[in-house]
This record gives C-alpha cells, structure tokens and sequence, in this order.
C-alpha cells in the first residue's frame, strides 16, 4: 500500500560538534531572548487573561520556529521544508526587531524611573503600559515595511568612480555587478530572473557577481539559478565564490556555474581589451575560504600574478571588503565587494563595523577604491530596513586633475 513519504527531518551525513554546539547556544539564547521580551512587556500590557495567554503561546511558538527554520534544510520534502523556512524566517524577522525595540523600550525607563525616584510625583504607569503595547505593533510595522523592501526586484544605482590616467576611449565604461542574491529556500527562479532581466536592460560592458549567490545544493536550487546563464555584456560575467558559497559545496557550484557561461575568478584574472586598452579583470576566492580548502586561500597578489604592468584599469572582484587591506598595496584601482548587505536591518549595520573595514558605498583605502554592495537579495528573514538591496551599475570616469 502507497504512503506518503514522511515529512521528518534528516540530520545531514556529517554533522561537527562545533555545529551542534553552535545550534545548542543558539537556541538557548534564543529562548532567553523570548522569556525577556515576554516578562518585560506581557505584564505592563496588562492585557486580559485570554491575550496575555495568546502572547504567550504566541512566544512560545516563535521560540520553536526560529530554530525549525534552520533544520528545516535539511528535510529532503522540498513543499514542507520550504513552509517551514519562510514561516520560521518570517518569525525571525519579526522577533528581531521586537527584542530590539523591548532593549530599547528598557532603555528609556530605567532613566525615567530614575526620575521617578528623584520627582516622586512623576508616575511611569501609563508609559510602562502604552510602551509594552506600542513596541509589537511598532515591530509589527517594521516587519511588514522590511518585508515589501526586501521582496521588491532590486534598484539600480549607479555609482561613477574616477580612475586617474583613464584613456577617453574608456570614459563611461560600465560594470554591472549584483552580490549576495541568497538563491534558497525564500528565494527562486522568478526573483532572479527579475534581477538578470534589470542588468541586461542596463546594457553593461561587463557583469560582476561579487559572491554569495547560493544557499543550497546544486541539486536543490540548480533550477533556480538557470536565469545567471542569461547575463550578456560584450566583456563577459564573471563571478566570485562567497562564504555562502563554500557552506554549500563551492566545487559543484562552480561547476554550475561554468556550466552556466559565467567566468568563475579563483584567484586569478581575465584580460579585456575594450577599444583596444587593457582591463585587468581579477577575482579572488572568498576571504575565508582558506579554512575550508587551503588550496583555495584567499590571494589578491596571486589574482594580479602575470597582468600587463601597463593595463589601463586593474579590477578586483572580492566578496569581502576586508580583502582591500591586501590587495590596496598592489596597484589595484578599484575593488567591488559585497557580503555585508549594508546590515540589512536595523540594528545589525553597527556590528558589520566590528567584523568589515567597510559596510556599504564608495571608499578609498590607498590609491585604490573600493564600492560595498548592500546586496541584490537578502539572507534569513525576508527584511530590509534602511539598507535598500541595489543593482549597481559602475561607471569608470576620469579622474579630474
């Protein structure tokens, strides 16, 4: 007799202790996270017995899902798995800005009870009561306007960047480049074939795919990534690998997506010859991917190895902007990165700074520039707040004087 298959899921072949450990404290803090924001709003709403119930069911049911979103890649059922991830995703999104707008809310009546105390005719009653129903609603918002943000097709922005000496011939040559699409489990074919459809509509000279393109195996979201084969620039498109890249199995990707017509850079270049003038296109392995193949160490140096000395632009394609510490002294004039997403949202910008030289735009390190993509897609919970994805498209002009 049939069966439907069982919809479990299955622990991947090989799972490291410091996974496992990891996934442990995320989930305890997970749960501190949720009793917080429960015992520090739940009270001052003082809601009825039926909704201070349902608000914690509510948290309970956030508590479980956060972390099912994440196992949830490994179930071999695609329908449920995918339910699951944006239910759980969605859920993180959301949770995300209630913690911080509860740590916030804290923040402003720990000095007014202070007052409190110093004015005693000044009462916090009303402002403990409006603030607990005032932050989910205003997390609730947030959530809804991150939502539309994150789920728009991309913009395009258009960044010039001034290249000193640069021949009249190649005044206004573009780049296209479009970073950390995170093709998964919220993520198909149809947002990506919006996002090839705007880049060839911008008619570039030459496509760059600064990392991150894929969360998932080749096997899983192969179909979804088929619209990258449709990219078109007279110079080509390249493509360099991302963190997200080697936690997904980097050798078959690449070979997707040679199999795709894209150029992959393993630290190593290409040279282009656009009205007779040499570009230096490099591309280097992801920052850190010398701790999942050595062979495969991040080298800006090994990128530029045998270029002509006399190229008129020296391009590198690097998907972290720390890589500039590096590759600056070398005679680079401009690297495009990605990999931050410009923090996403609201208030993960300030720790990117903690970890990266650079969260987003255009800046100068040496004689050399760098551009930060805040990322074409998105990673985790579908949200942007204050960090719009963009399509950039990188004009090369001289520079003045």
């Amino acid at each position: 007799m049939w069966r439907p298959a069982p919809c479990v899921f299955l622990p991947p072949p090989i799972v490291s202790l410091r996974q496992s450990a990891f996934f442990i404290r995320f989930v305890a803090l997970g749960a501190l996270a949720h009793v917080y924001v429960g015992a520090r709003l739940i009270p001052d709403a003082a809601l009825p017995p039926a909704g201070a119930l349902a608000a914690v069911l509510g948290l309970a049911l956030s508590c479980v899902l956060i972390p099912l979103s994440m196992l949830s890649r490994s179930s071999h059922h695609q329908p449920w798995r995918d339910a699951v991830a944006w239910v759980g995703l969605l859920a993180m999104g959301l949770f995300s800005s209630l913690f911080v707008l509860t740590v916030l809310r804290d923040a402003v009546l720990i000095p007014a009870w202070l007052l409190s105390l110093a004015w005693p005719g000044v009462s916090l009653a009303t402002l403990r009561h409006d603030s607990a129903l005032g932050v989910p609603l205003l997390a609730l918002l947030a959530s809804l306007a991150g939502f539309v943000n994150a789920r728009r097709r991309a913009p395009v922005v258009d960044v010039d960047v001034p290249i000193e000496r640069l021949p009249a011939a190649l005044q206004g040559f573009t780049i296209v480049q479009i970073s950390d699409v995170h093709v998964g489990p919220t993520i198909k074919r149809g947002y990506v074939q919006a996002i090839v459809d705007a880049v060839n509509a911008a008619q570039p000279d030459l496509v760059a795919i600064t990392g991150d393109v894929v969360d998932g195996s080749v096997e899983r979201l192969a179909g979804h990534t088929q619209p990258l084969g449709q990219l078109r620039a007279p110079h080509g498109v390249y493509l360099v690998t991302g963190n997200h890249e080697y936690y997904s199995g980097v050798q078959p990707w690449v070979r997707e997506f040679r199999r795709l017509g894209l150029r992959v850079l393993l630290n190593e270049h290409a040279v282009v010859h656009p009205a007779g003038h040499a570009v230096v296109v490099a591309g280097v392995t992801d920052y850190g991917a010398g701790a999942f193949d050595p062979a495969q160490r991040s080298s800006p140096a090994r990128a530029l190895a045998g270029a002509p000395a006399d190229a008129a632009v020296r391009l590198l394609l690097a998907h972290q902007p720390r890589s500039a510490v590096a590759a600056a002294p070398l005679g680079y004039h401009l690297q495009i990165s990605g990999h931050t997403h410009g923090g996403q949202f609201f208030p993960w910008g300030f720790f990117v700074r903690l970890q990266q030289p650079y969260t987003a735009g255009l800046h100068r390190l040496q004689n050399m520039w760098i551009y930060v993509s805040r990322g074409t897609g998105y990673w985790g919970p579908p949200k942007r707040l204050a960090a719009p994805s963009e399509i950039t498209r990188v004009r090369l002009v001289r520079a003045e004087g």
